[in-house]
């Protein structure tokens, strides 16, 4: 029997090479102890999404930035959501992200989406993630890889999320 929590992994960048930044984080998860990769969606290109964040000024620079090369990872991990979050910023800043404001571009983005059909509120980590539900550039990588499974918290399937998002924000497959 395999040991060990699936968990989904949002990843994405859209500074230096963004598609390169994507495979090398996706190649260090399974650098991490307790992380075992199972399965990787494939990439796509993304418009950016302008998180509400009251940022006011910022908001030109977050309109104006680059695409994103978007994609999910299928995980198998025995690390608790705390220590699996410290070995995903650990990633981020190997890779160089430096975090200035929210939303802001980056060299790599890792985000937990989904640990098992835990629900968790925690001052650092919110599970399953609060956006996703929301955002078709997580939906779209995720339904790819896994769209049967259930949110924990809305009881709705990936694709009953995906098929019911009203996103206009353009998600395309990245030819590889």
């Amino acid at each position: 029997m395999l040991e060990g929590t699936l968990a989904y992994i949002g990843i994405g960048s859209n500074l230096g090479n963004p598609l390169l930044q994507c495979k090398a984080s996706i190649n260090k998860l399974s650098d991490v102890s307790g992380i075992t990769l199972e399965r990787v969606s494939s990439f796509y290109k993304t418009e950016p999404v302008i998180a509400d964040s009251g940022i006011g000024e910022q908001c030109n620079e977050l309109e104006n930035q680059s695409w994103f090369i978007n994609a999910v990872a299928e995980i198998r991990t025995t690390l608790v959501p705390g220590d699996l979050l410290k070995g995903l910023q650990n990633i981020e800043k190997m890779m160089g992200r430096v975090r200035t404001f929210a939303g802001a571009p980056r060299t790599i983005d890792l985000d937990i989406l989904l640990y098992g059909q835990e629900i968790m509120c925690d001052v650092d980590l919110i599970i399953p993630h609060p956006e996703m539900h929301k955002r078709l550039f997580v939906l779209v990588p995720l339904c790819e890889i896994a769209s049967h499974l259930i949110h924990p918290a809305f009881g709705v399937s990936m694709r009953g999320l995906k098929d019911r998002l009203n996103d206009q924000k353009i998600v395309e497959l990245y030819p590889i």
